[in-house]
């Protein structure tokens, strides 16, 4: 994973296997090791997390590293660590003492000056990276050349502002539809079904979102609608005896 070569880890990575079979775009979850235990045998390419949460999460683990080795104890998909600094030394040597925890730690860095020479060695060193806090396209173009593997347009914050919440991520679809090896782009910050459903729609490669919103994703009045009514005829089946020798229950 992490430790391969960059054009070996872009050919063979989640994203480019749901890709190559036709799966559609892959979904990642940020939330506490609880809350996402029983959610990532569901199909979850990985864990997502933002310094923030950590800060909230770390004090009922200990400390940072406890956490994200929680996280390492209930998944083997990738866990993404975010880590900052004010300089590129200190991104470099505080991204060291995670990705030397586990191969499953991908590092995650916000989009700063500082973080395209990170960049830029940890690609030469095969390491997978993500950027955080991408606004911009002219930001996007800058952190892909620099050898990011994946970029994070924030979405629900533009639209809290009164923006478009996905116009980013179809720019960067487009800007990079003829790159042969091109980042992903992955949607973050969504916050709602409904910004989830147009980052989907207008080219994301990725979403991460909270184990909340991933429930709602699967609701809908008609599905429960129709969900009802197939289940009542299974019950009538039941009743009336035509499935006979099917472990039937009923609650």
């Amino acid at each position: 994973m992490r430790h391969l070569p960059i054009l070996t880890m872009g050919a063979n990575g989640a994203v480019p296997k749901a890709r190559s079979e036709g799966r559609g775009p892959t979904i990642w979850l940020a939330g506490t090791p609880d809350e996402l235990e029983p959610l990532m045998s569901l199909g979850i390419a990985g864990i997502v997390t933002n310094t923030v949460v950590l800060n909230q999460y770390a004090k009922e683990y200990g400390s940072v590293i406890d956490l994200i080795k929680a996280y390492l104890d209930i998944t083997d998909k990738p866990v993404v660590m975010e880590i900052d600094g004010h300089t590129v030394e200190e991104l470099l040597a505080v991204g060291k003492v995670f990705s030397d925890l586990s191969d499953q730690i991908i590092l995650k860095i916000p989009c700063t000056f500082n973080a395209l020479k990170a960049f830029s060695v940890l690609k030469a060193e095969g390491v997978e990276t993500f950027c955080t806090t991408v606004f911009s396209l002219t930001q996007a173009a800058a952190v892909a050349q620099a050898g990011v593997d994946h970029i994070l347009p924030f979405c629900d914050p533009v639209k809290a502002v009164g923006g478009d919440p996905t116009q980013l991520i179809r720019e960067c679809a487009q800007m990079f539809s003829g790159w042969e090896h091109r980042p992903f782009i992955m949607a973050a910050l969504v916050r709602s079904v409904e910004t989830a459903h147009a980052a989907f729609r207008d080219g994301a490669d990725e979403l991460v979102t909270m184990s909340t919103v991933y429930r709602e994703m699967m609701d809908s009045p008609l599905t429960e609608q129709w969900n009802k009514t197939f289940l009542d005829e299974w019950v009538d089946m039941h009743e009336n005896g035509l499935l006979e020798g099917v472990p039937v229950t009923l609650h």
